[in-house]
């Protein structure tokens, strides 16, 4: 088997964006270090409620400006596009500022804590005119470019199984807002949406959805199991935990061949196309591992902004907003107990 070429944007010589960064905190310091490591793509300013905050965290990661608020952020005209970094409650009120000053936006997953929040994000930003997108990065992996052309080929026959698990272990309530319901914590909108948005990304929505799983004393959700059902017949086995670490493989099986993405399965790495037992293996050239694979998102999304885009032909926002509907409810489920 010969497997297409990636089709990922490269990383360097196109576009440029100078971006904005909203809520300086721990995968806000991975997206900066990736893009400047990596791409052409740079970040020229960074707000936060602490002007203390925004300035250290300016200075540690070479951005020439730290404003003290959102507002003044949004309105600097230096600014192209802003990336939303702050905690899942906040994306809906801080992509709303954003749009309305007429900036791009790029914002964290989920888009929102619930599909509602997200239509309303992606009404604002079609009205306004704006790029808008959730940073579902795995999409743009050269690993999944090249998956998306062989489903497209048809090259695995009818899918029957998706699966996939994302587990980690966040340690004690304590230590992370992932387990604070205000914020908009648990474990499937914080990691259970890559297993979801994967088996969305083979199969589409599913026509019913099951789950099961634990609460936390604090009010989330600790992990759930879901089994989705498709028109086709396909179904997707999929597990999310933030009480420990699991393999985080992905599999997609069909009726003529397999693909094994390889741990993790949301960052790049590679995969094996697995055909009459006659393996094929690709391994991401590029080097970057773990989320150093933010960059390729940027520049995806820097070539759209340049060619006119408003959404991301790979991860639209519909699509974010189905996934959301599909984790509503298989949240409300764990919920019910």
């Amino acid at each position: 088997m010969i497997l297409p070429e990636p089709t990922a944007t490269p990383l360097r010589g196109g576009p440029l964006l100078r971006w904005g960064v909203l809520a300086p905190g721990g995968i806000a310091t991975d997206w900066v270090a990736a893009l400047h490591a990596n791409t052409d793509q740079r970040v020229v300013a960074v707000a936060s409620r602490s002007a203390d905050r925004a300035a250290e965290f300016a200075q540690k990661n070479g951005i020439a400006r730290s404003y003290g608020s959102y507002e003044q952020l949004v309105a600097d005209p230096d600014v192209d596009i802003v990336y939303i970094a702050a905690p899942n409650v906040f994306h809906r009120p801080l992509a709303l500022l954003a749009i309305a000053a007429g900036k791009h936006v790029l914002i964290e997953k989920p888009l929102g804590i619930d599909a509602a929040d997200a239509q309303a994000i992606v009404v604002a930003a079609r009205a306004a005119g704006v790029f808008a997108m959730e940073a579902m990065w795995t999409r743009f992996l050269p690993q999944t470019t090249i998956i998306s052309q062989l489903l497209d080929a048809g090259e695995l026959g009818d899918v029957t199984i998706v699966t996939a698990d994302f587990g980690a272990n966040f340690g004690s309530p304590s230590e992370h807002p992932v387990f604070d319901p205000t914020m908009g914590g648990g474990s499937l909108r914080d990691i259970g949406i890559y297993p979801v948005w994967f088996s969305q990304f083979v199969l589409g929505a599913p026509t019913s959805a099951l789950a099961t799983g634990r609460m936390l004393d604090t009010g989330v959700d600790g992990q759930a199991s879901m089994i989705l059902d498709h028109a086709t017949g396909a179904q997707a086995v999929l597990h999310t935990t933030m009480l420990a670490d699991t393999p985080t493989e992905a599999r997609i099986n069909g009726t003529r061949a397999r693909i094994e993405v390889r741990t993790p399965f949301y960052a790049p790495h590679g995969f094996a196309f697995v055909r009459d037992e006659e393996r094929t293996e690709f391994t991401d050239g590029t080097g970057l591992r773990g989320r150093e694979g933010l960059s390729f998102q940027a520049t995806a999304i820097a070539q759209h902004v340049a060619d006119g885009r408003t959404e991301a032909p790979e991860h639209p926002l519909d699509v974010s907003i189905a996934v959301l509907e599909t984790l509503d409810s298989l949240r409300a489920q764990v919920e019910a107990g």
